[in-house]
């Protein structure tokens, strides 16, 4: 753990620079808006080490892999998430001596990630080799009302020098993924324009012929009054730049206003695209940063009022919270259908930026419950449009009349990742994106979208689970062979029960979605039917045996759901078996070492009980949870949540509140040491998952909602609202006291504490909280 960043309830506060620490605070405090994103990299040029990264949204590359393209069915590339055009970049350089932290004395650095207004600040004084000493105040953001648009604000002050001062503003195009398999540039130069006081470049993608154009405009200010300039322009390759000679007195600030625009070919004609950006930068240059800067504080705070978790007594916790949700809204708006969730957002390079399971399973129910139900459906319907690639996926590694395999990494529909204990075996996958369906339908009762897309994929994903399976003569029972369960500490495993369970589900739930459809829109059904030539009678009949006779590994004498055949006979070490310096093993272990142990990366048979807790009563939960979490490392993003979420079912309340804290500042205190490749975003929503479904104990079952909240001792209060099929609820718990606020002018029955409650239209009620015995 690195704790050295302040602990604030509604900013991110670096103090004092640590050059070794750079790369992680870049991904902290990265910035975005949904349709791009910049790491924090500085304005000014830095010779020190950083990963300099801004990424648009739906714009990638397919990077050929290095390894197992030639073998039957594995993928011929990674999708990468492209590092694109350097918007914000400002060399500074005085009398010919570059201001440059790595070659500075850098004294009162102060670095403010600013969740509630959504900015960032930058603030340093710098003692160059020549003596002179600088101050700088730099601040910029990613506009959440004009997404197109980005601005910042470059104040510098001569504290005991006056000089000739060159400030040099540029759009780079000319860069690089750090990830790139054979150290590739992926753009080439299409056009560059640069005027007087502004510039433009526009680039294209090798492969994928995507087209992004960067423009920038900018103005001065000294001594509070607009400077007239005459500039040098700088055309490269890839690059333009205005270069700006002027005098800089001691004392007196000099203000550069830059003003910046990302759009692509994903929303624009090739050809109309730098007359669009030169539009969006006229814009913003004629609107000023001050008026963009309050419109974006107005836009935050109304995104804070709908879905902000506020927490009394404990900031550590609260900062947690907040970063995680403002993270999350810098990522995703859920305006285009096309995009997804990458698991680093808009923070850096690793997994390519591309769309994981992690969708589906942690992403989607923070959206569901937080935004406008068409930003959770716009989820699903995009991997219905990725269908026929998940047939096609299916096809190439050996599947007929069809089968869908939805791709573990992808960026267009077509699997894209490159190691194949997950590419062809981390297929709980497939369970993942029924599951948010199913999720969907439960939350919204939205029943109808089986018949407009879910059945399609239902019947799809259910035709592979049917011939991915195989029965067993000798066991006279259908089995897995050869798969990986969502802890990737284990490889090429027989049955893991989790998968056998969720192929299960899947089956029983397309059964019941065809009945529903069939029964509800039986001319839609028969347009399925014909559609994917689905023979019911045959097909059905198959899944009904299949479900009924699946081998689901238990132990009777522990009681408890084996994670997979020959779980049980390794050493059944726990944690506390392990060395300090052994953590995490994933750094400190081989990869042989590490499939050998029993140790765990990330829930797994518990990853089947948080998904279908209503199957399986209190005391199975409690003694797998017993059982299995003592042996978890917790060393992927995604384990502590559910943990969290179980822990407060079964009222262990220390335990959650233990892994509540490290969900919820994996990345602020870069809990795993890899902080510095960009945040853990899909971990961020299952913050938000383990925040409302474990401490506020919502569920929903049986078309109701439902809570059980309590407090963990190191809280005074807490409150956090939902939207639920058109009803705006909070919930406060404060001492022992839990209220629920209906912020609707129409009552809705709910269950809390296991009791039905009538909640008035814009009332309240009120119960004792009550705690679970641990």
């Amino acid at each position: 753990m690195k704790e050295y960043l302040k602990h604030d309830e509604w900013s991110i506060i670096e103090e004092g620079f640590i050059p070794e620490y750079n790369r992680i605070s870049e991904s902290i405090f990265s910035i975005g808006n949904g349709r791009f994103g910049q790491r924090a990299n500085f304005e000014e040029q830095y010779s020190g080490d950083t990963l300099p990264g801004n990424y648009l949204a739906g714009i990638y590359y397919p990077d050929k892999t290095k390894v197992g393209w030639w073998k039957i069915g594995y993928p011929e590339y990674f999708a990468k998430v492209l590092n694109a055009s350097s918007w914000a970049g400002i060399n500074i350089d005085f009398d010919g001596e570059a201001l440059d932290l790595a070659e500075c004395k850098v004294e009162d650095f102060r670095r403010e990630l600013n969740m509630k207004e959504g900015y960032l600040l930058r603030t340093f004084t710098a003692k160059m080799k020549s003596g002179r000493r600088v101050k700088v105040e730099a601040k910029r953001f990613c506009s959440i009302v004009r997404d197109e648009i980005a601005a910042l604000e470059y104040r510098i002050t001569p504290l005991d020098f006056s000089s000739p001062i060159n400030i040099t503003p540029y759009v780079d195009f000319d860069v690089e993924n750090e990830d790139s398999n054979y150290d590739e540039k992926f753009w080439v130069e299409v056009d560059k324009k640069v005027k007087r006081r502004q510039g433009y470049v526009t680039a294209e993608t090798k492969k994928t012929a995507f087209q992004a154009c960067t423009g920038m405009k900018f103005r001065i200010e000294q001594g509070g009054k607009e400077v007239d300039f005459d500039a040098y322009r700088i055309e490269k390759e890839k690059y333009v730049a205005c270069s700006v000679d002027l005098a800089c007195k001691e004392g007196e600030t000099t203000v550069i206003y830059k003003y910046a625009a990302n759009v692509t070919s994903l929303n624009y004609k090739k050809k109309e695209l730098m007359d669009r950006c030169k539009a969006a930068v006229k814009e913003a240059y004629k609107e000023g940063f001050q008026s963009l800067l309050r419109e974006q504080a107005i836009a935050w705070g109304n995104k804070w009022e709908e879905a902000d978790i506020r927490i009394e007594g404990d900031v550590a916790a609260q900062q947690g919270i907040r970063f995680n949700i403002f993270q999350l809204y810098q990522t995703y708006t859920g305006e285009d259908e096309r995009l997804n969730i990458g698991p680093k957002g808009f923070t850096g390079e690793k997994y390519g930026g591309s769309t994981y399971w992690d969708t589906e399973a942690y992403c989607f129910p923070f959206y569901l419950a937080t935004a406008d139900q068409s930003v959770a459906r716009n989820l699903l319907v995009y991997r219905y449009k990725h269908l026929q690639k998940a047939i096609e996926n299916a096809e190439k590694l050996g599947f007929t009349d069809g089968a869908a395999l939805y791709p573990m990494v992808t960026m267009n529909g077509e699997e894209s990742h490159n190691e194949w204990e997950i590419t062809f075996e981390e297929i709980h996958r497939n369970g993942a994106i029924a599951y948010a369906i199913y999720d969907y339908i439960r939350y919204t009762g939205e029943q109808e979208y089986l018949s407009e897309y879910g059945l399609e994929v239902l019947i799809g994903i259910a035709r592979f689970w049917a011939q991915r399976v195989h029965f067993s003569k000798r066991n006279g029972q259908y089995m897995m062979h050869g798969v990986t369960g969502p802890n990737e500490y284990e490889n090429n495993v027989n049955n893991n029960w989790y998968t056998n369970y969720i192929a299960k589900w899947c089956l029983e739930y397309a059964m019941e979605a065809i009945e529903y459809v069939a029964q509800n829109h039986p001319e839609r059904y028969q347009e399925i039917e014909e559609k994917i030539k689905f023979y019911r009678n045959t097909e059905t009949g198959k899944w009904k045996d299949i479900a009924g006779n699946i081998y689901l590994p238990k132990d009777d004498e522990l009681g408890i759901l084996v994670q997979h055949d020959g779980f049980l006979d390794k050493e059944l070490l726990t944690v506390d078996d392990l060395k300090p310096e052994d953590r995490p093993i994933n750094q400190n272990w081989s990869w042989d070492r590490i499939l050998r142990s029993v140790f765990i990366k990330q829930a797994d048979v518990l990853q089947g009980l948080y998904f279908f807790e209503d199957h399986f009563d209190t005391d199975t939960i409690r003694r797998n949870f017993d059982f299995y979490e003592p042996r978890t490392v917790h060393e992927s993003s995604l384990s502590p949540c559910v943990h969290v979420i179980l822990g407060a079912l079964l009222g262990r309340e220390e335990k959650a509140y233990e892994m509540y804290l490290r969900t919820a500042r994996l990345d602020l205190d870069d809990y795993n040491n890899d902080t510095e490749d960009g945040c853990h975003i899909t971990s961020m929503a299952g913050t938000w998952m383990a925040f409302v479904k474990g401490f506020g104990g919502m569920r929903v079952f049986n078309d109701t909602v439902q809570f059980s909240p309590f407090i963990t001792k190191n809280w005074q209060s807490y409150a956090f609202k939902v939207r639920f099929r058109g009803y705006y609820l909070e919930v406060k718990v404060a001492g022992e006291q839990t209220q629920i606020i209906n912020h609707t002018n129409k009552p809705l029955e709910i269950m809390l504490y296991g009791e039905r409650r009538e909640l008035p239209a814009n009332g309240t009620v009120e119960a004792a909280v009550v705690h679970r015995q641990g």
